[in-house]
């Protein structure tokens, strides 16, 4: 039989309450971020860790991130730096993972057998209300099957996992920003890595750091037994069913010979109108940055139905 949809809870401090005590007990819970929905469990049980991993279909090599309610607790879970504690300072609550090395209490599970563990405090308010309610940190990935697109609303995570153990969904709106957190390692504080970037531009890290930072290499195929050091840097990710072609641009007269049953996914309105046509679809009126990251995620799962 199917299992029944996940339920939606409203933003109540009783409903927060009840999701703490599920989280207590070892459940799973699905919750709001600025970035992505997450899919949440105590980040210091590893019985309830393993949970997401099923849940998602997630491959052990891939880790998670530990989310705090306040920048204080970085301690608790990792082992800081100076560099580390600029950043926290500059950038939580907000968009920032910092990869640092891990104190003993984070079970190997979140690491995927590494030193060292991804760190953030949410700026959603639930989820750090949610957290402080627990009275531990909560390890989440984006709460979609493993690879598919991320959710950016309560409806994404209810229609992607449904057919999961995940029987809870803390419904916090539509994720302001709509792309995962920027990563950045700093377990080598005198050589910052950026492992993946995300919502916090890589700009502003290097100008608090007054120092340039290193890109991580392209990912590449990795066996079952090589873990990632850190989430989101296994060859392919976030991806939609449909395949996919990027164009780094398009001609104005190329677009109207692509079929009708293709949709062409623009990061701006064009200017030509010839090319508005109801399988041309675009990101933002202007170009705007933080507008595409807005509506990427959610408009490529539109396009993976068939919207058009």
């Amino acid at each position: 039989m199917p299992k029944t949809k996940p339920a939606l809870y409203r933003p109540t401090s009783a409903n927060l309450t009840r999701l703490a005590n599920h989280l207590r007990r070892g459940g799973i819970v699905g919750v709001p971020s600025e970035t992505v929905y997450g899919l949440a469990a105590n980040a210091l049980d590893a019985s309830a860790c393993a949970r997401i991993f099923e849940a998602k279909g997630r491959p052990a090599n891939d880790p998670l991130i530990v989310h705090l309610s306040r920048a204080a607790e970085l301690h608790q879970v990792a082992i800081t730096n100076p560099s580390a504690d600029l950043l926290a300072n500059a950038f939580w609550p907000g968009p920032l993972t910092l990869v640092l090395p891990k104190n003993k209490c984070v079970p190997d599970i979140v690491t995927s057998g590494r030193d060292t563990v991804a760190v953030r405090v949410p700026a959603h308010p639930l989820f750090r209300r949610l957290i402080r309610t627990c009275g531990f940190p909560l390890a989440a990935p984006s709460a979609n099957p493993f690879g598919y697109i991320s959710p950016t609303s309560a409806a994404h995570v209810r229609d992607s996992l449904g057919n999961t153990e995940l029987r809870a969904i803390l419904d916090g709106g539509d994720c302001t920003i709509g792309v995962e957190s920027t990563i950045i390692d700093l377990s080598e504080p005198s050589r910052p890595r950026l492992l993946r970037p995300g919502g916090l531009a890589q700009e502003k890290i290097e100008a608090v750091l007054k120092q340039k930072i290193l890109t991580a290499p392209a990912p590449k195929k990795q066996s079952s037994e090589s873990a990632a050091p850190a989430p989101g840097m296994l060859p392919q990710h976030y991806s939609p069913h449909t395949p996919v072609k990027l164009h780094p641009s398009l001609a104005g007269d190329s677009i109207p010979q692509i079929p009708t049953n293709e949709a062409v996914l623009l990061l701006r309105r064009p200017n030509d109108k010839r090319l508005r046509k109801p399988n041309v679809f675009w990101l933002s009126p202007s170009g705007q940055l933080s507008v595409i990251a807005h509506n990427l995620f959610n408009q490529l799962r539109q396009l993976d139905q068939g919207a058009w």
